[in-house]
């Protein structure tokens, strides 16, 4: 039988990544890159989809992202390396998946990052007269040096803007506590629609909220820079999903009791005007918070996707070259140049909307790969949890495909 792989199997000699992250640091690093720009411009879609059941909405997403999140945990148990989706399908489906779920991954993260980096460049203009080539290099360029500097460097400033992001929802929460006192009316908001229209709403809105939990999967990439990643890495996973389901739910239930819900549900700064509505106050600080959110976005996705090249490399699945690590930094000083490279091409040459939401396609079948590796690497590990849980992944795998079906027939019957 396959036994469990631990980092000690890289080759000796070769400098390792420095193992620095405890779980509350790797707990940081999970929310800031799942809870980021997403929430902070999804609700008010979510809630023009679903309307009173947005809670409901964001709940369903948060479940349909654990069941896979619960794979990623068994998985990452047993497999503690960086490249975590591609070490897991390359073992449990073969080389070919392996490569395809690999740079699958690298190629959201870096699609996602030069997105981000055109989001934040055309808020940044608004208040300031700089050309947007500019703003975007910087953004980049600092970002990616921030990466190469080291893993602690690049989670403890993701932290602090993760302190800002979780504290402005938590600001917004607080001041939308009384919204919530109608319990009846609340309870409602989480029971599943009786209609058919209603519920397709409810699903819609499901599929879209869904991507404000993407995520969470970065953690794994993190597991030779933490220590003892085998217990921490799943802990960390599962306490990241359940402190983003908890915030959002509780946001999309003050919002779909909020008085104002068309106003929200029509703004490109949705979180903004829930907040005024509920405190009384201007909304420019909780903007701010979202332009912060784009920057933490950038960084998370650079150090993710460069750990990814890394941890390919390692496997053979990638050019050794990315599997240098720097002997100053201990950071995979090639692939993160690499990445930041692809980011600032993509961004100033390649128009990107089409591909962000391809981008997520790919994400999700990347997801069904590792719920379906669970399954076949299930009859072949010796660790008890993943024999046991095998089928787990049977379900994850039909979420995800399900999702994205869903997702592919919304786009071809849409008008237009």
């Amino acid at each position: 039988m396959m036994t469990t792989l631990h980092q000690d199997a890289l080759p000796d000699g070769a400098p390792h990544l420095r193992r620095t992250l405890s779980l509350p640091w790797l707990v940081f690093y999970g929310v800031g890159v799942t809870v980021g720009a997403g929430i902070f411009a999804l609700i008010g879609e979510v809630l023009r989809l679903a309307g009173d059941h947005a809670p409901l909405a964001f709940l369903l997403a948060g479940l349909i992202a654990a069941v896979t999140g619960v794979s990623y945990a068994l998985l990452v148990r047993v497999f503690p390396r960086a490249g975590g989706e591609a070490v897991f399908v390359n073992r449990g489906l073969g080389r070919v998946w392996g490569r395809v779920a690999g740079f699958g991954m690298v190629a959201t993260g870096t699609i996602s990052s030069a997105v981000v980096a055109l989001a934040f460049a055309g808020y940044m203009r608004a208040l300031v007269a700089v050309p947007e080539e500019l703003l975007v290099g910087a953004v980049i360029l600092s970002l990616a040096g921030v990466a190469w500097l080291g893993v602690r460097e690049s989670v403890v400033l993701a932290a602090l803007v993760t302190v800002l992001e979780v504290g402005a929802l938590v600001v917004v929460i607080g001041f939308g506590v009384p919204l919530l006192g109608d319990l009846p009316s609340v309870a409602l908001s989480f029971v599943p629609a009786g209609d058919a229209v209603l519920l397709a709403g409810v699903l819609s809105g499901a599929v879209l909220a869904f991507f404000a939990f993407i995520g969470f999967e970065d953690i794994v990439n993190m597991a030779e820079e933490t220590v003892r990643p085998a217990r921490t890495v799943p802990r960390a996973i599962l306490w990241t999903i359940a402190i983003t389901v908890t915030l959002y739910a509780l946001l999309a239930a003050i919002a779909a009791q909020a008085p104002n819900r068309a106003e929200i549900a029509g703004s490109a700064a949705p979180l903004a005007v829930l907040f005024e509505a509920v405190s009384g106050r201007a909304g420019e600080g909780i903007a701010g918070v979202a332009a912060l959110a784009m920057i933490n976005g950038i960084l998370v996705q650079i150090v993710m996707a460069s750990r990814v090249l890394y941890g390919m490399a390692n496997e053979g699945l990638a050019p050794a070259w990315f599997g240098a690590v720097g002997a100053w930094r201990r950071t995979p000083t090639r692939a993160t140049v690499t990445v930041a490279a692809c980011v600032l091409t993509l961004a100033l040459l390649v128009p990107l909307v089409r591909l962000a939401e391809w981008s997520s396609l790919v994400t999700l079948g990347v997801f069904a790969l590792v719920n379906l590796a669970l399954v076949a690497l299930g009859r072949s590990l010796d660790d008890p949890l993943v024999r046991r849980f095998r089928w787990w992944g049977a379900l994850g795998a039909a979420l995800c495909l399900g999702i994205a079906g869903f997702q592919i027939l919304s786009a071809v019957i849409a008008p237009g």
